[in-house]
């Protein structure tokens, strides 16, 4: 089954791109992760996150932590921690409804980026949430299809820091301003068993 429906279709035959639009579904497209792409993967810090709900109305945010935050567990399967937030449960909500998804993880500093879809389900007693600070659920992902895109217009940066928020073992991260807002503070849920 082709990646392309009619509407990318519509445009590559506008644009006069068709041709290679499916030699690079040929060449470059996968189903499963490979050596390589579980090294990009597992050395991230970040990678954006695009979900929809079932009508799709479509949501994206930005998943970060400290490198190997996102584990690869087979070819096939990758998950990642999901951390304290802001409680609105945007995009993990779409997945408890809808399962596809699609993950882009990009290298700033040798320019470079990785397409991810998949399947997503969401567990709160995963066992592998044990080894992971911080972890208020596990998100596992059925990879369906793998694929690099062209890098040029990726701006070169550099990381200045790391997140003072990202969970570590053994360190209590600091309490982000949001929570201390009047306007906020009191609605703030109950710490849970596994964070106290």
């Amino acid at each position: 089954m082709s990646a392309y429906h009619e509407g990318h279709r519509r445009l590559q035959d506008h644009f006069d791109s068709r041709r290679v639009a499916d030699r690079l579904e040929q060449h470059t497209y996968r189903g499963a992760l490979t050596d390589g792409d579980r090294a990009f993967v597992e050395s991230a810090d970040m990678f954006f996150l695009a979900t929809a709900d079932p009508d799709g109305n479509p949501d994206c945010s930005y998943k970060g932590g400290a490198p190997g935050f996102v584990r690869v567990l087979a070819p096939g399967e990758l998950a990642w921690p999901d951390y304290d937030g802001n409680g609105q449960f945007r995009s993990l909500g779409n997945v408890a409804v809808h399962a596809p998804v699609a993950l882009l993880f990009i290298d700033w500093a040798r320019p470079r980026r990785l397409r991810i879809h998949g399947r997503a389900r969401l567990d709160l007693d995963d066992p592998l949430l044990a080894e992971m600070p911080g972890a208020q659920l596990l998100v596992r992902v059925a990879v369906d299809r793998v694929f690099p895109n062209c890098p040029r217009y990726i701006h070169t940066m550099e990381r200045v820091s790391a997140s003072p928020y990202v969970p570590r073992a053994g360190e209590e991260p600091p309490v982000p301003g949001w929570k201390q807002d009047a306007r906020f503070a009191d609605a703030l849920p109950a710490p849970r068993k596994r964070d106290a």
